[in-house]
């Protein structure tokens, strides 16, 4: 497959996961090639928390005593569709111009790992829920204070027969600006 067609045709899959199980092995091989990204200096500004598919119910449990009591249902059920998490951290510079450089070399790794992920029928779904700020669930994640949740994603394969509709995009010529 090209990788225009990859980029183009990649969906982020927020449903209909199938309960085949997402394997460290597989997470590995994937994130070997996604640090790839461009980062400045080879910074290399990010680690990676993962949850597999057999410790997810117990996360979950735990994630969701985050949140008030009146949503956890909703929670544990919105939590449990997908068949594993990973997130991914950034160690945040007190310098702007090198945390906005971080920034985007670690969200340039995320869509790497989406890209490739795509490639091996492993549905993602790029999340900045509130947990992510909530003191409480950064502890039981182990994010440090300087550190940032840049993506929690939702993982895990899909049948490729129910794979959502791309939604259109604006034609670059309505942006571009030639000087």
């Amino acid at each position: 497959m090209s990788i225009a067609k990859t980029i183009r045709e990649r969906r982020s899959i927020k449903t209909g996961y199938k309960s085949e199980a997402v394997s460290k092995e597989v997470v590995v091989e994937l994130l070997n090639d996604a640090v790839w990204a461009p980062n400045h200096g080879l910074r290399e500004p990010w680690r990676f928390i993962f949850v597999p598919t057999e410790n997810k119910e117990t996360f979950i449990e735990q994630l969701i005593l985050t949140y008030p009591k009146d949503i956890r249902e909703n929670r544990r059920n919105y939590f449990s569709q997908p068949a594993a998490f990973l997130m991914v951290v950034m160690k945040e510079d007190p310098r702007q111009k090198q945390w906005e450089e971080d920034f985007a070399a670690t969200s340039a790794l995320i869509q790497n790992f989406q890209l490739l992920a795509w490639e091996r029928g492993l549905g993602v779904v790029w999340k900045t829920n509130p947990h992510n700020w909530e003191p409480k669930a950064r502890q039981l994640m182990n994010v440090q204070p300087g550190e940032k949740i840049v993506g929690f994603l939702h993982l895990g394969y899909f049948d490729p027969n129910e794979v959502p509709d791309g939604r259109p995009r604006t034609p670059v010529e309505e942006k571009l600006t030639i000087m």
